[in-house]
């Protein structure tokens, strides 16, 4: 049973199967006919100008028992596709440029299939023109020859030119690009080239003429826009030459010339002539027409015209020459063409003489004159006698004179010559005649011919010999001289040495020298060296003065002279050594308050008078300690009470003494010493806000010094405002109030002078002599300890020796409120004293 039922089922399905296969039907295309675009592209055609990307088609077709459809879109193996198809849609697109001209027809397989059942069909599409072709002229280049004498009207050639494209766009016309001067015409249909009427070719004017020919399509669409597409062409049209001109001549006007040593045959000048007809030219034959007088004759085919006879034998100085050219024809004949010219023949003289220079005594190369220096401008050298010739005749006898030497010293006149002139020499700049920079000046004088293509020319030797005047002042090497001396130099002593140049020769340039002016009778001057050196009795000390300054006075034989300044300063030595006020000093010491011992040294200048101080010996000993510089004495840092000092020393007054050096710091150093003695006492307590603000102070006197100038600036601007306000109450009333006048002392240790030029008779009263200023003093840096001196200038001031310091030898007393506001007192006197230096 089971077998049975399977037997049963597979004849089931084959009975299924079979009749499915039955109704199967396979797709087809829908044929929508020649202009349509939706179909199987049978009979379809598209333009040549569509643009890539287009989409141009739709195949269309259907599956009988309504299956969905898929498009494919083939070409053959080998060849270029044009189109694609979307599958599924069937829209073709142009994937391709298309070219009607190249290939007109494209074959393609289209396909259509239900999955099951696949179609393919071969379809022509046909390529229809577009206007996108312009004529090609056919058989380029165009080069033609034609005869000059072509008549006109006449046809010279035929231009062809072809279109691919179809319709009015194949058709072709033709047409001349116009010119004012064209000469051809075109047919527009046959492209035949002719002769313009009413014109003729001239192969002497135009040889060749370029013909530009345009061909122009019928016109036609392309990409939708009507177009009409053209071509051009260059035709060459050679012209064959014709003999119709006549000959001519070239280079005209002709001029020749004879001279004096031409002989007869000379060659005199050559004429030269051409056909007119230069594509086939003819030989010329030349002749003389008139003019020749029998002494010229002419080479009948070179026309080189020559002389006949000597130059001595011509009777006129000008001869014009009537020359014939005419053509040689056929069978050597003469041609009635002709052309005809003058030849102007000059007899001239013969430039064979150059310019001669001449002196008195005939030629000459060399003049030579003896003169004094800086003649004034303008001035003629009469010492020279100067002829120049030249014996030649007109333009060969003209010639330039000029001068070759220093430029713009002298000047020749005249400068154009024609012959024979007199030559005069002037000075034109009378500081270049200088014995001082040359005792000869020498020139050459030229004479060189312009007018002529030989140039001769000439040279002559100028030489001036110059003799000297004293034209010069003698003039210091420098406007000043700087020189410095030590101090206590023996007398005689060499200072400085001041030179003078006068360039004059002989006596004019010997020098003397003189001193003068305040100081100068401490130094004598050689007379001829001008070394300056000290008198044999003075010593100078630069404590007394240590800066002089006069004149020195260059002259030559005849009272001609210069001045110049000269400063000598006085170098200091180490020849003090220092000294204290006293060799026993009394000083009171508070402890913790330094007190200061000072000693001076009277050398004028550092380190001369630099001390520093030392202690040698103290009793009790190392109980002080000194300030190197400033002299200050004070206790060692661990003696802070009188109970320390009483349990040092076994005085009960606690006095004590120490010897202090003062030592310069010269080369070789000086020093002296003094014992100082100094008291030894305490401060006690102070009452009251002052005391108690000093004692605070002791130890920082600026502190106090401060608010004691607080103080003193304070009552000073309550004075003022008192003083304004009672000077405004005056002004008011017209009450008129003294004026208080403040006159500040000058130190004593600056003390000016003045340095007065004392008077001397010269025979011619000198200019007053300009010194050059020196360069300002250094800027001080002296020490308060230090003597201020005065800075020594040009002028001569010179300070007086400073007197020593005053010494402050108060001994302070009383109780110690007293001494330490005494003190304080002290130090602000001596600030505002060093403030109110800068004012003096």
């Amino acid at each position: 049973m089971k077998k049975e039922k399977k037997t049963h089922a597979l004849l089931f399905l084959l009975l299924l199967q079979f009749t499915l296969g039955q109704s199967d039907y396979a797709p087809y295309f829908y044929d929508n006919g020649p202009s349509s675009t939706n179909g199987n592209m049978a009979l379809f055609s598209i333009s040549e100008d569509t643009p890539v990307g287009t989409q141009i088609y739709i195949l269309n077709g259907t599956d009988p028992e309504g299956d969905p459809v898929r498009y494919g879109l083939t070409f053959e193996k080998g060849s270029k596709e044009y189109f694609r198809v979307e599958p599924k849609s069937g829209n073709v697109t142009l994937i391709q440029e298309l070219d009607r001209e190249k290939q007109g027809e494209i074959s393609v397989l289209v396909s259509i299939t239900d999955g099951r059942n696949k179609v393919v069909e071969t379809v022509r599409v046909f390529v229809t023109d577009a206007n996108d072709e312009p004529p090609e002229f056919q058989n380029l280049p165009f080069i033609i020859d034609i005869p000059e004498d072509t008549t006109s009207g006449s046809s010279i050639y035929r231009v062809q030119a072809v279109d691919k494209d179809m319709g009015s766009g194949g058709s072709v016309s033709y047409y001349l690009q116009t010119s004012p001067f064209a000469k051809f015409t075109i047919d527009g249909h046959s492209g035949i080239l002719r002769v313009k009427p009413g014109e003729t070719l001239d192969y002497e004017t135009t040889p060749t003429h370029f013909v530009t020919v345009v061909a122009k399509d019928g016109g036609g669409k392309y990409k939708g826009k009507h177009q009409v597409l053209t071509s051009t062409a260059t035709v060459t049209v050679n012209v064959i030459d014709a003999q119709d001109m006549p000959p001519s001549f070239v280079g005209t006007p002709y001029f020749g010339y004879v001279y004096e040593v031409s002989v007869p045959g000379s060659e005199i000048f050559t004429v030269y002539a051409k056909d007119g007809d230069q594509g086939n030219p003819n030989p010329i034959h030349y002749s003389i027409m008139n003019g020749s007088d029998g002494v010229f004759d002419i080479n009948n085919t070179s026309g080189c015209i020559t002389l006949t006879t000597y130059p001595s034998l011509l009777k006129n100085e000008l001869y014009e020459i009537i020359v014939k050219a005419s053509e040689v024809g056929p069978n050597e004949q003469l041609s009635d063409d002709y052309d005809i010219t003058t030849v102007t023949v000059r007899v001239v003289d013969l430039n064979n003489h150059p310019p001669t220079f001449y002196g008195e005594n005939g030629p000459q190369s060399k003049f030579e004159v003896t003169m004094y220096e800086h003649p004034p401008a303008g001035e003629i050298l009469r010492g020279f006698k100067i002829t120049v010739n030249d014996s030649d005749q007109g333009a060969n006898a003209k010639f330039k004179l000029r001068l070759v030497g220093p430029s713009r010293v002298l000047r020749v006149v005249p400068q154009t010559v024609l012959n024979e002139a007199q030559v005069t020499i002037i000075v034109e700049d009378t500081s270049g005649i200088d014995y001082e920079k040359g005792a000869t000046l020498s020139f050459k004088l030229l004479a060189v011919e312009i007018d002529t293509p030989e140039r001769f020319s000439a040279t002559a030797d100028i030489v001036i010999n110059l003799l000297d005047t004293n034209d010069n002042i003698p003039k210091f090497t420098s406007d000043y001289y700087i020189a410095r001396v030590p101090e206590n130099s023996p007398g005689g002593s060499s200072v400085a040495t001041v030179t003078a140049n006068d360039p004059d020769s002989g006596p004019w340039g010997e020098v003397k020298y003189t001193i003068y002016g305040s100081g100068s009778d401490l130094f004598a001057i050689h007379p001829s060296s001008g070394v300056i050196s000290t008198q044999p009795w003075t010593s100078l000390d630069a404590e007394v003065r240590s800066k002089y300054n006069f004149y020195v006075k260059a002259e030559d034989s005849e009272g001609k002279y210069s001045l110049a300044e000269v400063f000598v300063t006085v170098l200091d030595m180490n020849d003090h050594s220092p000294e204290f006020d006293d060799k026993l000093l009394e000083k009171t010491m508070i402890i913790g308050i330094p007190v200061r011992v000072e000693a001076v040294d009277d050398d004028a200048e550092s380190p001369n008078n630099v001390i520093q101080y030392s202690i040698m010996t103290a009793d009790p000993d190392n109980a002080f300690d000194i300030n190197a510089d400033t002299g200050e004495i004070k206790l060692k840092p661990y003696i802070k009470s009188m109970e320390i000092v009483q349990n040092i020393t076994k005085q009960k007054d606690c006095k004590w003494s120490l010897v202090v050096q003062a030592r310069d710091r010269g080369s070789p150093s000086f020093s002296t010493t003094a014992v100082v003695n100094i008291d030894i006492t305490e401060a006690t307590p102070l009452k009251g806000p002052m005391a108690a603000f000093l004692m605070k102070s002791r130890d920082n006197p600026m502190k106090a010094l401060g608010m004691v100038t607080v103080i003193i600036s304070t009552l000073v601007g309550v004075t003022v405002l008192i003083s304004t306000a009672m000077y405004m109450r005056n002004s008011k009333s017209n009450r008129i109030m003294p004026a208080r006048r403040i006159i500040r002392r000058r130190p004593r240790d600056q003390q000016p002078w003045t340095f007065k030029m004392p008077n001397i008779t010269f025979n011619h009263p000198p200019p007053p002599p300009s010194a050059p200023s020196l360069p300002p003093p250094p800027p001080s840096n002296t020490r308060p300890s230090e003597r201020p001196r005065a800075v020594p200038t040009i002028s001569g001031a010179l300070a007086s020796k400073g007197s020593k310091k005053a010494k402050s030898s108060r001994r302070k007393e009383g109780n110690i409120s007293s001494a330490l506001v005494s003190e304080l007192k002290m130090k602000l006197e001596q600030k505002i004293i060093e403030s109110n230096q800068g004012y003096y």
